[in-house]
C-alpha cells in the first residue's frame, strides 16, 4: 500500500481572487433555478453513513449521491445544460432567468435561435450529458471520445442521438480537436469544461451549472462541513464546490482537499512546483478513473483552487477501487453508494488518509479527527456496468 497516496500541503502564492465571484450565492442560485425548470429534476441524496463516519474515528461522513441525476447516472449534465442555455441566452440577448426549459423547448426559441451544433471532448459522463440537454433541447451534438474509451460509454452518447466517436489520441488532444472541428461548421460551439486563453466564458458557466449540486449538499448537510474532499480531471467540478464553499464560508470556510488520478495529477503537480503556475502532464493518462484523466488544467479553475485548496492529493487506482467497494458494501445500518472509479476518488483519498499510519501527519494537518464533519461527492454511479462489476466483485485494481 505505500504511496498509494502522494500529497501536497498548499503554499502557492495567492492571486487576486478574481475568478472566486464565479461561484457567488447568486450565480448559484441562478443555475439551480434553471435546473428546477426541467420536468425531470430532482434534488439527489446525500447519503449520511452514520456507522462509517464511527468507523473512521470522524463526527460524520456525507456522501452526495449523483447516480441518480436526470436518470443520467452522473453529475456532469448540470454543467452541460446550464452552458447550453446560457450561451443561447447569450445569442438572444435575453436574461437567462427567461431561458428556461419551456422557452428552450418552444417554438419561439426554434424560430429565434435556430439550430446549433454543439461539439464536446469527453470520457463519457460530460458527452452524454452535453448529448442529453441538446437533444432535449432540440439542438445538434457531436462528440469526440479519447482512446481507452469504453464501447458502453460510446452507446450510452450515441443513445441520445448524438454523433459519437472514439479517437486514437488523449482527452486534451480530443479537446482540441473539438474546437478545430467546431470552427468548420456554421453554428458550431465547443463545450468544454477546460478553459484556455480566449475560451472561458462557457467553462464558467458550466463551473456554475455544478454550483446547483453545492447548493443542494449544502442545504442537505444541516450545518457547516468542517471538510470537503472533492475530485477533480481538469478541475472544473473542484473549483465548483471550493468556491461555493469559500463563497458562503468566506471568514471561516472548510478545510479542502482536491483529489486526482495519479497519472493524470495536473493540479497536484502544480501545487508541488510552489510558484502558482498551472502545470501540464501529458502522455496517455491511463487510469481506471477516466473521468479525472486530464493532464491540463483550466485555468480559471486553477486560480480559485490554488487560492482555497488546503491540500493536493495524488491517488492511485488501488485506492478508488477499495473506496468503490467501501461504498458498495458499507458498515451495516448504512445505506450502500454505487459509486464509479472516478466518483468513488474522494472518499478513496480520506479512507487512506484514515486508515494507514504512514499519512498520520496528514490526518493531524488536516484536523481529521472526532471533531471532522466530511462532504464528499460520488459523481457517478456504475456509468460502465462491466468495469464497475469487475473491480467491486472480481477484486481489479487497476
Amino acid at each position: 500500500m505505500s504511496n498509494i497516496l502522494c500529497y501536497k500541503l498548499n503554499t502557492m502564492p495567492k492571486s487576486d481572487d478574481r475568478n472566486l465571484s464565479l461561484m457567488s450565492m447568486a450565480e448559484v442560485q441562478q443555475a439551480r433555478r434553471f435546473h428546477e425548470s426541467f420536468p425531470q429534476y430532482k434534488k439527489t441524496p446525500l447519503v449520511d453513513l452514520k456507522h462509517m463516519a464511527n468507523y473512521l474515528g470522524l463526527s460524520a461522513v456525507k456522501v452526495k449521491d449523483e447516480s441518480y441525476r436526470f436518470g443520467l447516472n452522473a453529475f456532469k449534465v448540470l454543467g452541460g445544460s446550464y452552458a447550453i442555455a446560457r450561451y443561447i441566452a447569450d445569442e438572444l440577448q435575453k436574461d437567462i432567468n427567461t431561458v428556461d426549459y419551456t422557452f428552450l423547448t418552444s417554438n419561439t426559441c426554434k424560430q429565434e435561435f435556430g439550430q446549433a451544433t454543439f461539439f464536446s471532448a469527453t470520457d463519457g459522463n460530460h458527452g452524454r450529458g452535453i448529448a442529453w440537454a441538446a437533444n432535449q433541447l432540440g439542438q445538434k451534438c457531436v462528440i469526440f471520445m479519447p482512446k481507452g474509451s469504453t464501447q458502453t460509454r460510446l452507446e450510452n452518447i450515441r443513445k441520445e442521438g448524438a454523433t459519437a466517436t472514439i479517437e486514437d489520441l488523449n482527452y486534451d488532444d480530443c479537446v482540441r480537436m473539438a474546437a478545430q472541428e467546431a470552427a468548420k461548421v456554421p453554428h458550431g460551439v465547443v463545450v468544454q469544461d477546460t478553459a484556455w486563453e480566449g475560451y472561458e466564458k462557457i467553462p464558467a458557466w458550466i463551473m456554475q451549472g455544478y454550483g446547483t449540486m453545492a447548493l443542494e449538499a449544502d442545504e442537505d448537510f444541516g450545518e457547516k462541513p468542517t471538510h470537503i474532499f472533492v475530485q477533480a480531471g481538469v478541475g472544473s467540478l473542484a473549483a465548483g464546490m471550493v468556491g461555493y464553499f469559500a463563497n458562503k464560508y468566506n471568514d471561516n470556510p472548510p478545510i479542502m482537499v482536491v483529489v486526482e488520478a495519479a497519472a493524470a495529477d495536473c493540479l497536484y503537480q502544480g501545487a508541488v512546483a510552489n510558484d502558482g503556475q498551472p502545470r501540464i502532464v501529458g502522455g496517455d493518462l491511463r487510469t481506471i478513473m477516466a473521468g479525472l484523466a486530464c493532464g491540463e488544467p483550466n485555468i480559471t479553475a486553477w486560480d480559485i483552487l490554488k487560492n482555497h485548496v488546503s491540500c493536493f492529493v495524488s491517488l492511485q487506482d488501488e485506492a478508488a477501487a477499495m473506496a468503490m467497494r467501501m461504498l458498495a458494501a458499507p458498515i451495516k445500518g448504512d445505506t450502500p453508494i454505487v459509486s464509479g472509479e472516478s466518483g468513488a476518488a474522494g472518499f478513496g483519498a480520506l479512507a487512506t488518509i484514515i486508515l494507514h499510519e504512514e499519512y498520520k501527519a496528514l490526518r493531524q494537518a488536516l484536523h481529521l479527527d472526532q471533531n471532522a464533519k466530511v462532504l464528499l461527492f460520488s459523481t457517478e454511479g456504475n456509468t460502465d456496468p462491466d468495469v464497475y462489476r469487475k473491480i467491486v466483485w472480481e477484486g481489479l485494481n487497476h
